[in-house]
This record gives structure tokens, sequence and C-alpha cells, in this order.
């Protein structure tokens, strides 16, 4: 494992405080080079520059983690909640100190516009507080007894072992939304962000060393995901596995640990529908239909990817929807604009296809539809009218700046199409009329429901969705139950 280069020091020269810049594991309060001979290079999608290599740990390394995970918990649960609590308030003090820092980080791996960073590390830090003040909240309680002479509690206790496994397009928040939770509760975290947003990560665990987070509590494993992750899948110590990704990693994973019985959530893909009826205001809609599309660049599970818009303002709609959506910047971080980089060549490839299969299909491109320029990751925001049911991007995530919409005439027949597909994270509807406001926000099969708005996240909302949109939920009171045990204790005193 080689130093840090001057080139790599370069790339982070804006950075206030240069000890954010790990390239090392983080295993039991030490910084930890890998052992395998191949360390592997992040670079930054808005050129292609390298930033630096990160240490890939070995299967070996991964299972060590657990074993001091294992070997920390005993100490960890046994502390107060009070005393848990107090770790993750200086975490947060440190989080909001470095903000500008950690999003700048984000920025030179991610490709995210300043601005998005710098909102994605508020977002991340507001759940470290939350389950600071969470910490206390879980109680013993008292059930009515049905059995003469016994007391009967139930009591909420910390499963052990937590792994926590991430993804690259919000590499802060998604750790902190588990991590915060999970030590709250009293587990022992081990976590493996994605291999093309390491640092982010790696700059949260030296803010928790600085924490003074006792050894062992919180340890990063940057690497390979089929070396450091199925260790932990095949390990019965590992209690709790949480994941976002992928449906089809999900599903792997959830094969994986079935012979360990494991505590599992998993946020997985979204495909939303967004519904726009006749008794909606259209220009409101339409400006909160691009927020809901191209926030981070399209490349969110929450993104509306197909939408539907009733027949009498169809028109009314594209025309301003492809207004607003023209007015949008697309650049480097540095220019803070509102389209950045997708994420590597692989995600540009997938636009393409989906923009050429709509219009085999007989949609029409309203605007964009290629990439910005040769052999650049950046993709031309872009609208799709007309587009077919049958149409790929109308079945299938796609993470990117590529909007579908496609008329509808009544409430029937958009809800059945809303419905009609493997997913169910999140919904986005929008009209004036009350009663189909309820109607529909009881019909649509997704676990969260956005109506006339489009940011419904939050740390004391329960995240997650339905479907093969995952299991489980994130955030509020339920996110730190996906870690703790119920037990049930009946006492006789005679």
């Amino acid at each position: 494992m080689h130093e840090l280069t001057p080139l790599a020091t370069s790339a982070f020269s804006q950075l206030s405080n240069k000890h954010l810049i790990r390239q090392f594991g983080y295993v039991d309060g030490r910084w930890i080079a890998g052992e395998r001979q191949d360390d592997f290079a992040v670079t930054d999608p808005s050129d292609g520059s390298w930033l630096g290599d990160v240490a890939a740990m070995t299967a070996v390394q991964s299972i060590e983690a657990v074993t001091v995970a294992d070997r920390a918990f005993g100490a960890w649960s046994a502390l107060l909640p009070q005393a848990r609590a107090d770790y993750l308030e200086k975490w947060h003090a440190l989080i909001l100190q470095n903000k500008e820092d950690l999003a700048i980080l984000m920025c030179r791996g991610q490709g995210k516009p300043l601005s998005e960073a710098r909102g994605e590390i508020d977002y991340a830090a507001s759940f470290v507080k939350y389950y600071a003040e969470e910490a206390i909240r879980p109680n013993i309680e008292g059930v009515t007894s049905h059995l003469a002479d016994a007391e009967m509690e139930v009591w909420r206790e910390p499963v052990g072992v937590a792994a926590l496994i991430t993804p690259w397009n919000f590499p802060s928040a998604m750790i902190t939304r588990k991590a915060a939770a999970a030590l709250a509760a009293g587990c022992t975290v081990i976590v493996h962000p994605s291999a093309e947003t390491p640092y982010s990560a790696l700059a949260l665990a030296e803010l928790a060393d600085q924490a003074g987070f006792p050894a062992g509590v919180f340890n990063v494993l940057p690497g390979y995901a089929p070396e450091i992750v199925t260790p932990w899948t095949e390990d019965a110590r590992v209690r709790a596995l949480s994941f976002t990704g992928s449906t089809e990693i999900g599903r792997l994973l959830y094969r994986q640990s079935a012979s360990t019985i494991k505590r599992l959530v998993l946020e997985l893909g979204g495909h939303a529908p967004l519904l726009v009826f006749d008794d909606a205001d259209i220009d409101r809609a339409a400006g909160l239909a691009v927020s809901a599309k191209f926030a981070t660049s399209g490349q969110d599970c929450l993104a509306a990817n197909r939408i539907y818009v009733q027949e009498g303002v169809y028109d009314a709609f594209c025309e301003a929807f492809a207004e607003k959506v023209s007015k949008l910047t697309l650049g480097p971080w540095h220019e803070d604009p509102d389209i950045g980089p997708l994420m590597n060549e692989k995600a540009v490839a997938k636009q393409e296809a989906h923009v050429a299969d709509a219009v085999d299909h007989g949609a029409r491109v309203f605007l964009g539809g290629q990439r910005q320029m040769s052999g650049s990751l950046y993709f031309q925001p872009t609208v799709l009218a007309d587009v077919p049911d049958t149409a790929a991007i109308m079945r299938e995530e796609t993470f990117g700046p590529v909007a579908g919409i496609s008329p509808f005439k009544s409430e029937d027949e958009v809800l059945t199409r809303a419905n009609d597909s493997e997913y169910g994270l999140v919904a986005y509807l929008h009209t004036d009329d009350p009663r189909r406001i309820y109607r529909l926000s009881r019909g649509l099969a997704y676990g969260m429901v956005a109506v006339n708005r489009t940011k419904v996240t939050g740390a004391p909302i329960p995240f997650g969705g339905i479907k093969q949109s995952g299991i489980g939920r994130e955030g509020a009171r339920f996110g730190m139950e996906a870690f703790m045990d119920v037990k049930y204790v009946c006492r006789d005193w005679a």
C-alpha cells in the first residue's frame, strides 16, 4: 500500500482538514493496510482524473473485523444509553464542523454538485442527532398478566454485530442512517462502502475516532464487495445486515444470509410513478416533477421514473416540464450545476439504451437525448413524450437524467399502470381532489406516497418500500428497532 501521492494530495487541496483524507481500512480503532497485492483506484467522474488508491481489505481481514466488533459488543451494549448518546452527539458535532470538507470529498468521488453534497452532509448529520436523542427512548414495558402471581415485562436488547453495506449515490447519508441507529441501539458495526466512493466513509470513520468511540465499535472495510461481504453473510456472529442498493444484489444477500437467519434491512431499487391529474396546478406539478426526477442527476432510488399525465393537461404539462428541464445546468461539481456526471460508463450506456428503445417503441424525444460530449460521463437532461408501457424505461429503473412521460384517461387506469411493477418504494401524486388523494394514497402499492410535493424523507420518518423494493424500514424509531430483539420476561416472586 503506497502513501498518498502528490496527485492525490492536489486533488484534495481545498480541504481544510487533511486528516479526513484516509486510504486505509479502519478496524479496532486503528488504520490498517490491505493485505492484497492490488489496492483499488478511485477516480473523479467529472473528468476521469485519478484521486488516489484505497486499501482493498481481504476476506481474512473481514472476518477479523467481525471478531473485533463482537469483542467490543459486550462493553458497548452495557453502557448506559445516555453514554452512547454522548458519543453520537460528539460525532454529530464533528460532522457539522467539517461539513465543507466532507462535501468536497463527496463531490470529487461521486460527482455530485456542491450544493447537493452540502445538503447530504446536513442530511447525514441529522440521523446522528436524531438517534443520539432516540438512544434513551427504548423502555421496559409492562404487560397486563393473564397468569396468577406472575409479572410480565418486555425488554428490547441490541442484536449484536451489525453489518452495513452502503451505495455510491449517497456515500455519507446511507452510512449515518444505518450506523447511528445501530449504535444507539447498542450494536457494534462493520461498514463496507462502495468501492467507487470510499473516501466519504473513511472520513466519517476518522471523525468517529476523533469523537472517541471505543475501539471496535465502528469499523470500515473498503475493498471488493464479494470478498468483504460474503464472509459477513456466512458468519453467525453478524446478527443484522443492512444493505442499500440494487434489487438484484439484495436478493443475493437474502439468499446468502439464510443459513444464519440474520435480521435483514434491505433498501432496494425503485421505479417511482408520478401521477398528474387534470385538477392539479400544472406549473407547480411540473416544477416538483423536475425535482423528483433530476435530483442527484437522476441517480436516486426515489427518482420519478414514470410520469403519467391525464389527457386533458398532457400537452400543457409536457411543455411546462420540458421548459423547466431546458434550464437545468450541466457541469462539474465546482460550478454547482443542477446536473453532474453519471457515476460510470455503464450508467451512461443505460441512458442511451433507454432513449433508443423508447424511440423504437414510438416515443418522441422532446428534449435532450444524448451524451453531452464524446467520451464524457455527462448525459443531457432528457424528456421523452408519448412513451408506451412496453418501453424499457417504463419497466426498468433508469438511474439517470432521462424522464419518460405517458398520457392516461382515468383514475382506475393509471392506478393499475402505476402498480404494475415489481418495485414499491415511493409514488408521487398531484391532484387537488381530497377524495382522490385518500383513494390513491390507499391504492398505490408503495411504501411511501408523496402528495403534491417531492421531498418526504428525513430522520423522523420510516423510509422503505414493499415488494421487490425491500424489507424493513430506516429512520424513525423503526430504524433503531431493526437492530433490537424483543425479550419477554415472565416472573414469579414465590
